[in-house]
Protein backbone atom coordinates (compact mmCIF):
# COMPACT_ATOMS: atom_id res chain seq x y z
CA UNK A 1 0.00 0.00 0.00
CA UNK A 2 1.50 3.36 -1.01
CA UNK A 3 2.10 6.03 1.57
CA UNK A 4 -0.67 8.14 -0.01
CA UNK A 5 -3.09 5.36 0.92
CA UNK A 6 -1.85 5.57 4.51
CA UNK A 7 -2.60 9.26 5.00
CA UNK A 8 -4.80 10.12 7.96
CA UNK A 9 -6.16 13.24 9.58
CA UNK A 10 -6.35 14.75 13.04
CA UNK A 11 -8.94 17.18 14.41
CA UNK A 12 -6.16 19.64 15.37
CA UNK A 13 -5.62 20.23 11.63
CA UNK A 14 -9.14 21.66 11.66
CA UNK A 15 -8.38 23.90 14.64
CA UNK A 16 -9.87 21.61 17.27
CA UNK A 17 -8.06 22.06 20.57
CA UNK A 18 -9.24 22.07 24.19
CA UNK A 19 -7.03 25.03 25.19
CA UNK A 20 -9.26 27.99 26.23
CA UNK A 21 -9.04 30.85 23.76
CA UNK A 22 -7.47 28.70 21.04
CA UNK A 23 -10.09 29.55 18.45
CA UNK A 24 -13.40 28.41 16.99
CA UNK A 25 -14.07 24.67 17.28
CA UNK A 26 -15.83 23.24 14.25
CA UNK A 27 -18.51 20.60 14.78
CA UNK A 28 -17.29 16.98 14.70
CA UNK A 29 -19.51 15.97 11.78
CA UNK A 30 -18.19 18.82 9.66
CA UNK A 31 -14.59 17.90 10.44
CA UNK A 32 -15.05 14.19 9.78
CA UNK A 33 -17.00 14.91 6.61
CA UNK A 34 -14.22 17.15 5.31
CA UNK A 35 -11.64 14.48 6.10
CA UNK A 36 -13.52 12.15 3.78
CA UNK A 37 -13.93 14.88 1.14
CA UNK A 38 -10.16 15.29 0.87
CA UNK A 39 -9.63 11.54 0.60
CA UNK A 40 -8.42 10.65 4.08
CA UNK A 41 -9.48 7.25 5.35
CA UNK A 42 -8.57 7.47 9.04
CA UNK A 43 -8.37 9.89 11.93
CA UNK A 44 -6.88 10.29 15.36
CA UNK A 45 -9.19 10.93 18.30
CA UNK A 46 -8.33 14.57 18.92
CA UNK A 47 -8.69 16.52 22.15
CA UNK A 48 -10.35 14.94 25.17
CA UNK A 49 -14.14 15.05 24.83
CA UNK A 50 -14.29 16.40 21.28
CA UNK A 51 -15.49 13.10 19.80
CA UNK A 52 -17.90 10.90 21.78
CA UNK A 53 -16.58 9.41 25.00
CA UNK A 54 -19.01 6.50 24.82
CA UNK A 55 -17.26 3.69 22.92
CA UNK A 56 -20.36 2.63 20.98
CA UNK A 57 -21.14 6.23 19.94
CA UNK A 58 -17.54 6.80 18.87
CA UNK A 59 -17.51 3.63 16.80
CA UNK A 60 -20.82 4.55 15.16
CA UNK A 61 -19.66 8.09 14.33
CA UNK A 62 -16.49 6.80 12.67
CA UNK A 63 -18.53 4.26 10.73
CA UNK A 64 -20.93 7.00 9.57
CA UNK A 65 -18.03 8.67 7.74
CA UNK A 66 -16.22 5.43 6.86
CA UNK A 67 -13.15 6.49 8.85
CA UNK A 68 -10.79 4.18 10.69
CA UNK A 69 -10.04 5.30 14.24
CA UNK A 70 -6.25 5.12 14.59
CA UNK A 71 -5.86 6.10 18.23
CA UNK A 72 -4.92 9.29 19.92
CA UNK A 73 -2.74 11.60 21.98
CA UNK A 74 -2.87 10.92 25.73
CA UNK A 75 -1.07 13.24 28.21
CA UNK A 76 0.34 11.20 31.10
CA UNK A 77 2.69 11.90 34.01
CA UNK A 78 5.33 9.23 33.39
CA UNK A 79 8.21 10.39 35.62
CA UNK A 80 6.64 10.80 39.08
CA UNK A 81 6.22 7.81 41.43
CA UNK A 82 3.39 9.57 43.28
CA UNK A 83 1.39 9.70 40.02
CA UNK A 84 2.06 6.17 38.82
CA UNK A 85 -1.34 4.73 39.79
CA UNK A 86 -3.21 7.73 38.37
CA UNK A 87 -1.24 7.42 35.13
CA UNK A 88 -2.03 3.74 34.72
CA UNK A 89 -5.71 4.37 35.47
CA UNK A 90 -5.88 7.24 32.94
CA UNK A 91 -4.17 5.10 30.31
CA UNK A 92 -6.56 2.24 30.87
CA UNK A 93 -9.59 4.52 30.46
CA UNK A 94 -8.21 6.03 27.24
CA UNK A 95 -7.17 2.68 25.78
CA UNK A 96 -10.56 1.16 26.57
CA UNK A 97 -12.37 3.94 24.68
CA UNK A 98 -10.08 4.01 21.67
CA UNK A 99 -9.74 0.25 21.30
CA UNK A 100 -13.52 -0.18 21.37
CA UNK A 101 -13.63 2.00 18.25
CA UNK A 102 -10.93 -0.05 16.55
CA UNK A 103 -7.88 2.04 17.45
CA UNK A 104 -4.42 0.49 17.51
CA UNK A 105 -1.99 3.33 18.40
CA UNK A 106 -1.70 4.86 21.87
CA UNK A 107 0.24 8.13 21.62
CA UNK A 108 1.72 8.93 25.03
CA UNK A 109 2.81 12.47 25.87
CA UNK A 110 4.90 12.92 29.00
CA UNK A 111 3.55 16.02 30.74
CA UNK A 112 5.01 17.59 33.88
CA UNK A 113 1.67 17.38 35.67
CA UNK A 114 -2.00 16.88 34.82
CA UNK A 115 -2.49 20.61 34.24
CA UNK A 116 0.33 20.85 31.67
CA UNK A 117 2.39 22.85 34.14
CA UNK A 118 5.76 24.36 33.20
CA UNK A 119 8.19 21.87 31.74
CA UNK A 120 10.70 20.31 34.14
CA UNK A 121 14.12 18.83 33.42
CA UNK A 122 14.45 15.17 34.34
CA UNK A 123 17.49 13.65 36.03
CA UNK A 124 18.73 10.09 35.64
CA UNK A 125 16.43 8.81 38.39
CA UNK A 126 13.44 10.46 36.71
CA UNK A 127 14.30 8.88 33.37
CA UNK A 128 14.68 5.48 35.02
CA UNK A 129 11.23 5.79 36.57
CA UNK A 130 9.79 7.07 33.27
CA UNK A 131 11.17 3.95 31.59
CA UNK A 132 9.51 1.79 34.24
CA UNK A 133 6.21 3.57 33.70
CA UNK A 134 6.42 3.26 29.93
CA UNK A 135 7.14 -0.45 30.25
CA UNK A 136 4.01 -0.90 32.35
CA UNK A 137 2.04 1.22 29.89
CA UNK A 138 3.19 -1.07 27.07
CA UNK A 139 1.57 -3.93 28.98
CA UNK A 140 -1.62 -2.04 29.77
CA UNK A 141 -2.32 -0.79 26.23
CA UNK A 142 -1.25 -4.17 24.88
CA UNK A 143 -4.17 -5.69 26.79
CA UNK A 144 -6.40 -3.66 24.48
CA UNK A 145 -4.56 -4.63 21.31
CA UNK A 146 -2.83 -1.25 21.08
CA UNK A 147 0.79 -0.22 20.57
CA UNK A 148 2.30 2.63 22.58
CA UNK A 149 4.26 5.37 20.80
CA UNK A 150 5.83 8.14 22.92
CA UNK A 151 5.39 11.61 21.43
CA UNK A 152 8.11 14.28 21.74
CA UNK A 153 6.33 17.61 22.13
CA UNK A 154 6.91 21.22 23.05
CA UNK A 155 6.47 21.99 26.78
CA UNK A 156 6.62 18.33 27.84
CA UNK A 157 9.37 16.32 29.52
CA UNK A 158 10.32 14.90 26.11
CA UNK A 159 10.99 18.11 24.23
CA UNK A 160 14.68 18.60 23.48
CA UNK A 161 17.34 16.59 21.71
CA UNK A 162 18.82 15.74 25.12
CA UNK A 163 15.43 14.48 26.33
CA UNK A 164 15.01 12.30 23.26
CA UNK A 165 18.49 10.84 23.60
CA UNK A 166 18.00 10.19 27.33
CA UNK A 167 14.74 8.34 26.75
CA UNK A 168 16.15 6.34 23.83
CA UNK A 169 18.87 5.16 26.21
CA UNK A 170 16.59 4.51 29.18
CA UNK A 171 13.64 2.81 27.48
CA UNK A 172 12.82 0.58 24.53
CA UNK A 173 9.40 2.22 24.06
CA UNK A 174 8.13 2.83 20.54
CA UNK A 175 7.96 6.37 19.17
CA UNK A 176 5.62 8.72 17.40
CA UNK A 177 7.95 10.34 14.88
CA UNK A 178 6.73 13.93 14.98
CA UNK A 179 9.34 15.57 12.79
CA UNK A 180 8.13 19.09 13.51
CA UNK A 181 8.34 18.93 17.29
CA UNK A 182 11.67 17.12 17.02
CA UNK A 183 13.17 19.80 14.81
CA UNK A 184 11.99 22.57 17.12
CA UNK A 185 13.59 20.74 20.06
CA UNK A 186 16.94 20.43 18.30
CA UNK A 187 16.78 16.85 17.04
CA UNK A 188 17.45 16.53 13.31
CA UNK A 189 14.58 14.34 12.02
CA UNK A 190 16.84 12.60 9.50
CA UNK A 191 19.26 11.74 12.29
CA UNK A 192 16.42 10.30 14.35
CA UNK A 193 15.57 7.97 11.48
CA UNK A 194 19.19 6.82 11.40
CA UNK A 195 19.42 6.10 15.12
CA UNK A 196 15.90 4.89 15.87
CA UNK A 197 14.07 3.75 12.73
CA UNK A 198 13.24 0.40 14.30
CA UNK A 199 11.50 2.23 17.16
CA UNK A 200 9.12 4.27 14.96
CA UNK A 201 5.55 3.05 15.39
CA UNK A 202 3.63 6.08 14.13
CA UNK A 203 4.31 9.25 12.11
CA UNK A 204 2.98 12.80 12.43
CA UNK A 205 3.65 14.85 9.30
CA UNK A 206 4.28 18.36 10.58
CA UNK A 207 6.10 21.25 8.92
CA UNK A 208 7.48 24.20 10.88
CA UNK A 209 8.40 27.82 10.23
CA UNK A 210 11.40 27.95 12.55
CA UNK A 211 11.50 31.74 12.86
CA UNK A 212 8.06 31.50 14.49
CA UNK A 213 8.90 28.38 16.50
CA UNK A 214 12.11 29.59 18.14
CA UNK A 215 10.38 32.17 20.39
CA UNK A 216 7.98 29.44 21.53
CA UNK A 217 10.84 27.06 22.28
CA UNK A 218 12.54 29.84 24.27
CA UNK A 219 9.31 30.44 26.22
CA UNK A 220 9.01 33.96 24.83
CA UNK A 221 5.61 33.06 23.35
CA UNK A 222 2.96 30.47 24.17
CA UNK A 223 2.27 27.53 21.88
CA UNK A 224 -1.09 29.11 21.08
CA UNK A 225 0.58 32.37 20.08
CA UNK A 226 3.01 30.45 17.89
CA UNK A 227 0.22 28.52 16.18
CA UNK A 228 -1.80 31.66 15.58
CA UNK A 229 1.33 33.26 14.07
CA UNK A 230 1.69 30.36 11.61
CA UNK A 231 4.39 28.31 13.35
CA UNK A 232 2.92 25.11 11.87
CA UNK A 233 2.45 25.65 8.14
CA UNK A 234 1.23 23.62 5.19
CA UNK A 235 3.49 20.69 4.37
CA UNK A 236 6.24 21.83 2.03
CA UNK A 237 6.04 25.48 3.05
CA UNK A 238 8.37 25.36 6.05
CA UNK A 239 11.80 24.24 7.21
CA UNK A 240 11.31 20.49 7.71
CA UNK A 241 12.58 18.33 4.80
CA UNK A 242 9.30 16.45 4.42
CA UNK A 243 10.16 14.96 1.03
CA UNK A 244 13.47 13.48 2.18
CA UNK A 245 11.87 12.18 5.37
CA UNK A 246 9.00 10.37 3.66
CA UNK A 247 11.29 8.95 1.00
CA UNK A 248 13.70 7.64 3.63
CA UNK A 249 10.93 6.12 5.75
CA UNK A 250 9.42 4.38 2.73
CA UNK A 251 12.79 3.12 1.52
CA UNK A 252 13.41 1.57 4.93
CA UNK A 253 10.04 -0.19 4.93
CA UNK A 254 7.86 1.95 7.17
CA UNK A 255 4.32 0.72 6.50
CA UNK A 256 2.12 2.37 9.14
CA UNK A 257 0.02 5.57 9.19
CA UNK A 258 1.14 9.07 8.29
CA UNK A 259 -1.04 11.60 10.11
CA UNK A 260 -1.24 15.09 8.62
CA UNK A 261 -1.06 17.14 11.79
CA UNK A 262 -0.96 20.87 11.14
CA UNK A 263 -1.89 22.52 14.42
CA UNK A 264 -4.35 25.20 13.31
CA UNK A 265 -6.45 27.88 15.00
CA UNK A 266 -9.58 29.50 13.60
CA UNK A 267 -9.60 33.04 14.97
CA UNK A 268 -11.64 35.14 12.52
CA UNK A 269 -15.09 33.58 12.43
CA UNK A 270 -16.35 30.17 11.34
CA UNK A 271 -15.35 29.55 7.72
CA UNK A 272 -17.96 28.80 5.09
CA UNK A 273 -18.37 25.26 3.80
CA UNK A 274 -15.41 24.42 1.58
CA UNK A 275 -13.28 27.14 3.15
CA UNK A 276 -10.97 27.28 6.15
CA UNK A 277 -8.66 24.48 7.32
CA UNK A 278 -9.79 22.08 4.57
CA UNK A 279 -7.87 24.22 2.07
CA UNK A 280 -4.64 23.86 4.06
CA UNK A 281 -5.09 20.09 4.30
CA UNK A 282 -5.72 19.93 0.55
CA UNK A 283 -2.53 21.92 -0.09
CA UNK A 284 -0.56 19.52 2.09
CA UNK A 285 -2.04 16.51 0.32
CA UNK A 286 -1.12 18.07 -3.00
CA UNK A 287 2.46 18.49 -1.84
CA UNK A 288 2.64 14.87 -0.68
CA UNK A 289 1.19 13.66 -3.97
CA UNK A 290 3.95 15.54 -5.72
CA UNK A 291 6.81 13.99 -3.81
CA UNK A 292 5.63 10.43 -4.37
CA UNK A 293 7.92 7.82 -2.86
CA UNK A 294 10.89 9.01 -4.88
CA UNK A 295 11.43 12.58 -3.64
CA UNK A 296 15.03 13.47 -4.13
CA UNK A 297 16.62 16.11 -1.96
CA UNK A 298 15.17 18.80 0.20
CA UNK A 299 11.56 19.64 -0.68
CA UNK A 300 10.02 21.95 1.86
CA UNK A 301 13.29 23.35 3.15
CA UNK A 302 13.71 27.13 3.09
CA UNK A 303 16.27 29.46 4.54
Amino acid sequence: MSFMQRLAGAPISWGVCEVPGWGIELAPRRVLSEMRQVGLSATELGSDGYLPTDPAELKDLCAEFDLTMIGGFVPLVIHRPDQFDATIDAARRAASLMAAAGATVFVTSGVTDWDWGPRSELDSNDWAFAAKTLSRLDEVVGEYGMTQAIHPHLRTVVETRADIEALLDASDVGWTFDMGHMQIGGMDPMEFIDVAFDRIRHVHLKDVVMREAVPVFRHEKSIMEGVQAGMFCNLGAGDVPIGRIVTELESRGYDQWYVIEQDAAITSGEPAEGDGPILDVLASIGFLRGIGATASTDEGTHT
